[in-house]
């Protein structure tokens, strides 16, 4: 079951198939059959409950979770929030926000040292270059 939300409307659906294609999941709900009411869909936000998400294994994250975490270099500086999280073929990266600047870091292990949900922080070592 997902639910379809575009602006103040929202709609549950139920979900008949799921496959990968490339980075990407195709998604079949019931009483989609064509290509016009696929078309019909495009814009809408596709929401699932937390609960039904599957589990992920360890190190792994989902990006709703990294919105709005703190990112702390190893040496204490705060770098902002993250604001979004960009996938990209290679890796992810967050957008990281502060008031005067924005930083792109990769979500790979040489950068990102600690995910800390409970304090919700991403502890980072940037590469040389990073923040500059």
């Amino acid at each position: 079951m997902v639910v379809l939300r575009q602006g103040q409307r929202s709609e549950a659906r139920v979900i008949t198939a799921v496959r990968r294609h490339k980075h990407y999941l195709l998604v079949t709900l019931r009483g989609c059959d064509s290509m016009d009411a696929a078309e019909a869909l495009k814009g809408h936000e596709v929401c699932v409950r937390e609960a039904d998400l599957p589990d992920i294994g360890p190190g792994e994250v989902y990006h709703y979770e990294l919105v709005g975490m703190r990112v702390i270099t190893t040496t204490g500086d705060d770098l902002g929030t993250v604001a979004e999280v960009m996938p990209t073929p290679s890796n992810d990266i967050c957008i990281v926000r502060a008031r005067e600047r924005e930083y792109l870091i990769p979500l790979i292990d040489s950068v990102v040292k600690q995910l800390d949900r409970a304090q919700r922080r991403l502890i980072i070592d940037p590469m040389p270059g990073l923040l500059d």
